[in-house]
């Protein structure tokens, strides 16, 4: 059972990171304005850090013998997160990151306890690697936004 819960954590965090890198791709290419070199690289950033996440989650779910999810349609079951509108002002890509980042700490914690009851050191090192700079990132974002 133990390993079936770390699978169904990280795998929630998969179907998160793939949302979030095409979300992130949707930002890149479509922000427009005085902050459009700024948050056109920054996105860019957030959209290779992203898939590296997805591939440490993916590859921890296999060396628990876990089975990663690995279709669309599967993410946006999973997924805790929306995807963009492609309508979204800059302001509005940063206000909606940063209200996804928190989320994705708040998962991040609640995994490591559960990675931590479990004894799984691994899982609980890897999910905090990731909460070490969504947090970063959650600061950056309110910062932007004042």
């Amino acid at each position: 059972m133990e390993n079936q819960d770390i699978t169904k954590i990280l795998n929630q965090q998969v179907a998160n990171w793939s949302l979030l890198y095409v979300k992130l791709h949707n930002y890149h290419w479509l922000v427009r304005g005085i902050h459009f070199y700024e948050l056109h690289l920054k996105f860019e950033e957030l959209y290779n850090e992203a898939a590296l996440n997805v591939d440490q989650l993916a590859e921890r779910i296999l060396a628990v013998q876990g089975k990663p999810l690995a279709t669309l349609k599967e993410f946006l079951a999973e997924a805790s997160l929306k995807e963009a509108t492609g309508t979204e002002t800059p302001e509005q890509m940063i206000e909606t990151l940063a209200n996804d980042f928190e989320m994705l700490s708040f998962q991040l914690k609640d995994g490591i306890e559960v990675a931590n009851q479990t004894n799984d050191d691994v899982t609980a090192d890897l999910l905090t690697q990731i909460r070490v700079s969504v947090e970063k990132h959650l600061w950056m974002f309110r910062a932007f936004l004042g």
